[in-house]
């Protein structure tokens, strides 16, 4: 099994990313928090998930090792796949998905591409005891209720990232524009021309 690789980042996709690491070039598939977080041609270090079945041999990638953990939370859900886990968490921050689940918020969770409604409760259902664990100390409900409401901002931060990805620039290339920016009460579309201003 695989705890963690260390390498030299080759490529940076819209859910994926390369890690050549001695030579030896591993796909992982990734969140946009992941790869926002990362750049081409650096050297980083990934937490890995294995997703093994009888026709794949999938591996996940993150920057983040609590990152990791709530993804192998979300996919110990019944009905909760890989590709549903990396959507919440591309969607959502672990702190903001720990905030939704014990708030009862099922409206933030289908929010994210790819979870319906029955999935976002049973999400809630099976998951609230454990992140309540995983709360923050000295977190003020001020605090939570701040951390919420910024879910709508996020999702407007990943949709442009998608939409930019689609366009073909790199997770590498946006990340650090993004990470700098503050987007608040901006909508998908003006978080891309922004960008792309920055960008030339």
């Amino acid at each position: 099994m695989f705890y963690s690789l260390t390498g030299t980042i080759k490529e940076v996709g819209p859910n994926y990313v390369i890690l050549d690491t001695q030579g030896i070039g591993f796909f992982l598939n990734s969140t946009l928090n992941t790869l926002s977080s990362i750049q081409r041609g650096s050297t980083a270090t990934l937490y890995i998930s294995e997703s093994i079945g009888e026709s794949n041999f999938d591996l996940y990638g993150f920057f983040d090792m609590r990152e990791k953990r709530f993804f192998e939370q979300l996919i110990s859900v019944s009905g909760v796949g890989p590709k549903m886990a990396i959507s919440l968490l591309s969607f959502l921050t672990p702190d903001q998905l720990i905030f939704s689940v014990i708030n009862d918020d099922a409206k933030a969770l289908t929010a994210a591409p790819g979870i319906g409604k029955k999935i976002a409760q049973r999400i809630i259902l099976e998951l609230r005891d454990k992140l309540s664990a995983e709360m923050p100390e000295n977190t003020s409900f001020l605090q939570a209720e701040r951390a919420s409401s910024t879910i709508k901002d996020d999702k407007n931060i990943s949709d442009a990232m998608a939409a930019l990805t689609v366009l073909g620039y790199s997770s590498s290339e946006i990340g650090p524009i993004v990470r700098k920016g503050n987007w608040d009460g901006m909508s998908a579309d003006q978080i891309i021309k922004e960008v792309l201003k920055q960008m030339i």
